[in-house]
């Protein structure tokens, strides 16, 4: 067993070397009805395809979200949006990375983890052009309302490619709109001065973080470098489309209520029967090795917002040296770092200890999803280097807790998971690996009730 206040090898490191506490971010209050309507409904992107169109060449969605009018016939990811000049458009929302069906069950927070960023989408946007150009003309008013996205699509399509389908490009995402604002007005910026676009740049894969999670974190994302304002770092996802900073203000007011919502969001519980003898094995097993890091759950719940450095976690480093190599201060200068509700960038040298409320079904595992199950992500020697799923999203094994999956001689296709990619690594959390089987099931046992 590991010592109790250490998860490296050195039982004699202080708890400070290996683990920071991360403080609180105080945030704004908000209203989560109006925050749940804008989310599914909001105009923070206002550029999309012209709703005659995109309902003329796709069939009515299941309307999941129960919403009314022109959205009750579109699938819970896009929402329609009047543009600027008046024409009703159809875009993408937030749900298009953060809601999934899983065995049947749709699941807000879920983390998209089915979806494909693999492939460069220039061509589709070129396509859905010529759509618009043949049905309403060149000089219409509705590819007028379509130009927005097509030419930021145009830009942005070939910079957040993945190798591998199922992991997302957010990061990469934010830094190139960023890097195209005027940090203080956030007019855009068609050619940044003395920024080349890098068509060869690493394209960081992660895995999205259930929302459910949100109400326990003190800082955002995998390194914990969104501190601050909350509502202020979600809204980033508008500088796709927004004019400027006086349409910024609207949105910002508006994800105030967002986060809000986000904040009632749970976590779904195991749809499965539980042994519950061998949970309360797990239970024991979980506060002598996780809750130093991983915090309590249940009614005594205290997740203590912990960073685990890079030389103790040993997972994959790409990530954090990346967002500690992009200049924060910029972003500290910017609008989004201005004001009462001001947002910053703080990451740190590895990545947080998240709390792990519904971890059964948030596979794969790992902050870049290299990891398909819990079985495998216990023991680091299971663990495959190339592996391939169905992406089928009932295709879930209950016993392993995760993706079932094939194991592959090599990668080289978009559908087979490569862990020898740069970013891609499955190594490190594997403090589980000196457990006996029969103790690993037990834990895993009672990660299911959590």
């Amino acid at each position: 067993m590991l010592a109790a206040d250490d998860p490296s090898s050195n039982k004699d490191t202080p708890k400070s070397r290996y683990r920071t506490r991360i403080p609180v971010s105080e945030q704004r209050p908000g209203d989560p009805k109006k925050g749940y309507r804008y989310l599914v409904e909001g105009d923070y992107i206002v550029s999309g395809i012209p709703i005659d169109l995109f309902t003329m060449a796709r069939p009515a969605g299941k309307n999941q979200l129960k919403r009314k009018g022109d959205q009750a016939a579109l699938a819970y990811h896009y929402t329609a949006v009047t543009a600027p000049n008046g024409v009703r458009v159809v875009t993408s929302n937030c749900l298009r990375c953060h809601a999934q069906t899983l065995n049947g069950k749709f699941i807000i927070g879920l983390g998209n983890s089915i979806v494909d960023f693999s492939a460069d989408r220039t061509s589709t946007v070129d396509m859905v052009d010529k759509m618009i150009l043949a049905m309403h003309g060149a000089d219409s008013p509705q590819r007028q309302a379509y130009k927005t996205l097509h030419d930021r699509f145009l830009l942005v399509s070939p910079l957040i490619q993945t190798r591998v389908r199922g992991v997302n490009p957010a990061d990469n995402l934010a830094f190139v709109l960023g890097r195209h604002r005027n940090p203080l007005t956030l007019e855009w910026i068609e050619n940044p001065p003395a920024i080349k676009e890098n068509k060869k740049q690493t394209v960081i894969p992660t895995d999205v973080p259930a929302l459910w999670l949100l109400k326990k974190k003190n800082a955002l994302y995998y390194t914990g470098s969104g501190r601050g304002d909350f509502a202020r770092l979600m809204m980033a996802s508008s500088l796709l489309t927004l004019k400027d900073s006086s349409e910024a203000v609207e949105i910002d007011k508006k994800f105030a209520d967002v986060h809000a919502y986000l904040l009632t969001l749970q976590a779904p519980s195991w749809p499965d029967n539980i042994n519950t003898a061998l949970a309360q094995q797990g239970e024991q097993i979980f506060a002598e090795e996780c809750v130093r890091c991983h915090g309590k759950h249940g009614p005594q719940a205290d997740y203590p917002n912990y960073m685990i450095k890079l030389n103790t976690i040993k997972t994959d480093a790409m990530l954090s040296d990346w967002q500690r190599s992009v200049d924060s201060h910029t972003y500290a200068n910017s609008w989004f770092g201005k004001g009462p509700h001001a947002a910053r960038l703080e990451p740190g040298d590895g990545y947080i200890a998240p709390p792990l409320d519904g971890i059964w079904a948030t596979a794969p595992y790992l902050h870049n999803g290299s990891v398909p199950d819990l079985l495998t992500l216990l023991n680091s020697k299971l663990r495959p280097k190339f592996w391939q799923r169905s992406f089928n999203t009932s295709d879930y094994n209950f016993k392993t807790v995760g993706w079932n999956y094939q194991k592959r001689a090599s990668g080289g296709d978009s559908k087979i998971y490569d862990t020898t990619l740069p970013g891609y690594g499955n190594q490190g959390h594997d403090f589980a690996d000196e457990l006996s089987d029969q103790e690993r099931t037990a834990l895993i046992e009672y990660l299911k009730t959590l």
